[in-house]
């Protein structure tokens, strides 16, 4: 263990508010590791863990002195056109009609899942993500959400944080007042890039005009939070063409901004073959990229949260992490780390106490579930006391970038240097390389390995150590 560092505390988080950019280290420690949207990942959840499981979890769950909140997460899969980067789970189809089953299904499910907890916990979070969700009728859209209002005790207060994602080019001005009189607060609109060439290459074809109207549109009907996305790393991108896309999404000014680093995985993801690979970016065009988006979005304002996410300062996930309450789940991250998340419709995953678990992803076996009467699960994974510790640490450094073992300590019950001998000992090259301090205290990220945090909480994942198979991840850089 290295000595206790002369830095004091005030001069650590001072030097944590600032992003380094150094191609070396960047170039070295780029490879492949996961997001840690959850821990353990989805690649440890088995089939083992099954609907029985994740009931008697759930309804574990209202015993707590104070039950949990609730997060509602609904999984509308629809699209009418496909884009070749797209890894979600989807069903593209031009013809309406077919919604109408799977949200009969997907209601049937929202009565299921509703037995299994107490009408007094609130949900303080929903979403709806897919897929498009704006894909299904306005009269669907208002269906599905008094039905689950009927179900659980959403908030009529807007103090929820509920939101939805949108396809501009399959929403107008109506559908943005319809949502905001149904209680949502929050979108988040796919860009991705603006420009022609690159746009025809991946098959999504959206003006810039069309992509300004719902924004205007929003931001009359007085939703909370507006979000852009946008993906670097696809065909025909050069920094001078991904650099005109981020000047004109700087002027909407969204008060977040998610820009992803594309993974060409097509083994795994088969509408991916429909991109040239020839024409994606060398690593050293997306290494430019990449620093162009910090020095631009930092320039304009925006706080670096941390795994590609921007955020103004006054926005509620930079707040959440000044105060030391943010957290990360299935949708990035979030300000609501204290609520049970119960996922519904194809894919969907919930985390529920310390279980997690995945509905099924076809609707042929999702509906044969259903009909049958049981919550569709298809995999899931309840946490061990290991786990839970190793899920604690990980949020923390990817949210909060520090960790106290003083808290360890308390939490746990652990020595730290002992029980993480092992890890603090890997820690030691980063911190040789100025990614972090490492000292009696705990862990400081500094300001280069901001940029490396997804390397730097692999150190404390023991699965990748454990597993004799390859697993696909996406670059951490």
């Amino acid at each position: 263990m290295a000595k206790k560092s002369p830095l004091c505390n005030a001069m650590k988080k001072l030097m944590t508010t600032d992003l380094v950019f150094n191609k070396e280290l960047i170039s070295r420690y780029d490879k492949a590791g996961p997001r840690y949207t959850s821990y353990p990942t989805a690649v440890q959840f088995n089939e083992g863990f099954t609907s029985t499981n994740y009931v008697e979890n759930a309804l574990r769950t209202n015993e707590n002195p104070i039950p949990h909140p609730l997060s509602l997460y609904f999984h509308l899969p629809f699209c009418n056109t496909v884009c070749y980067y797209c890894a979600c789970n989807k069903i593209i189809t031009n013809n309406r009609k077919h919604a109408a089953p799977y949200l009969k299904l997907l209601h049937q499910e929202i009565e299921l899942q509703s037995k299994l907890f107490d009408k007094d916990r609130v949900v303080n979070q929903l979403h709806w993500g897919g897929g498009t969700p704006t894909f299904i009728s306005m009269d669907q859209m208002s269906d599905l959400m008094d039905f689950t209002r009927s179900h659980f005790s959403l908030r009529d207060n807007d103090e929820g944080e509920y939101s939805i994602e949108l396809d501009p080019r399959e929403c107008d001005a109506a559908t943005i007042a319809l949502l905001r009189k149904l209680g949502f607060n929050r979108v988040s609109l796919g860009v991705q890039d603006f420009e022609p060439e690159v746009q025809k290459s991946v098959n999504r074809i959206q003006s810039e005009e069309e992509t300004f109207a719902i924004i205007e549109a929003a931001r009359n009907e007085g939703f909370k939070s507006i979000s852009l996305d946008l993906i670097y790393g696809l065909p025909k991108q050069t920094a001078e063409s991904f650099q005109r896309t981020l000047d004109k999404v700087i002027s909407m000014q969204p008060d977040r901004l998610s820009i992803f680093n594309y993974a060409h995985m097509p083994d795994r993801f088969k509408v991916q073959k429909q991109i040239n690979q020839s024409e994606l970016p060398d690593a050293a065009t997306k290494l430019i990229i990449f620093q162009n988006n910090i020095d631009a979005l930092t320039k304009a304002g925006y706080v670096y949260i941390g795994m590609d996410h921007f955020a103004k300062p006054d926005d509620e996930l930079a707040i959440a992490q000044t105060k030391g309450v943010l957290t990360r789940n299935f949708q990035g991250y979030s300000t609501h780390g204290d609520c049970d998340i119960v996922g519904m419709g194809i894919s969907a995953v919930s985390k529920i106490g310390d279980c997690y678990a995945q509905n099924f992803h076809a609707i042929p076996e999702y509906e044969k579930s259903i009909k049958s009467g049981t919550i569709p699960i298809f995999r899931g994974y309840k946490l061990d006391n290991d786990d839970l510790l190793r899920q604690y640490i990980i949020t923390q450094l990817i949210c909060h970038l520090s960790l106290k073992f003083s808290e360890l300590e308390e939490r746990y019950m652990i020595d730290p240097t002992e029980y993480f001998y092992n890890e603090l000992q890997a820690l030691k090259n980063m911190q040789d390389d100025g990614l972090l301090v490492l000292d009696i205290e705990g862990i400081t990220i500094l300001p280069p390995g901001r940029l490396l945090v997804r390397n730097i909480c692999m150190v404390f994942d023991k699965y990748p150590r454990q597993s004799t198979q390859e697993q696909s991840f996406s670059k951490t850089i």
